[in-house]
């Protein structure tokens, strides 16, 4: 189990933020509160979510730079900007094959493969 900070750089007023998301939602939330991370800020979340943010594709928080330096004085796995599709694909993957959906595994391995391609400068980003 782990907890993950990504290199996404996009401003939002006089910050500039990134991803952190974990295997579990109980890891995500000691880790925002050991950094200090409110936990209504999660978004994607069915039950802790609010509003507009109870409709992200995957739970997570949206973090400031100087929380992500903190994750990872914590612990946190530095990953790049297809880190987060790269894991919901894999927990895609894992449903479809509890789920027995042939059609859903092959769609989690195309987006793995198409992460790797990425990662390897072969296809235009």
């Amino acid at each position: 189990m782990a907890v993950y900070v990504d290199d996404m750089k996009a401003p939002f007023g006089n910050m500039v933020m990134c991803h952190m998301w974990a295997d579990s939602d109980d890891e995500l939330l000691a880790m925002a509160d050991r950094i200090g991370v409110q936990r209504n800020w999660i978004q994607g979340h069915p039950t802790l979510s609010f509003g507009k943010h109870r409709n992200a594709s995957w739970v997570h928080f949206d973090i400031a730079l100087s929380k992500r330096a903190l994750a990872v004085r914590a612990g946190a796995i530095e990953t790049d900007r297809y880190g987060p599709v790269e894991h919901t694909s894999r927990l895609r993957l894992d449903a479809a094959v509890v789920r027995g959906d042939v059609e859903g595994q092959q769609r989690a391995h195309a987006m793995l493969g198409n992460i790797a391609r990425l990662r390897a400068g072969q296809v235009a980003k």
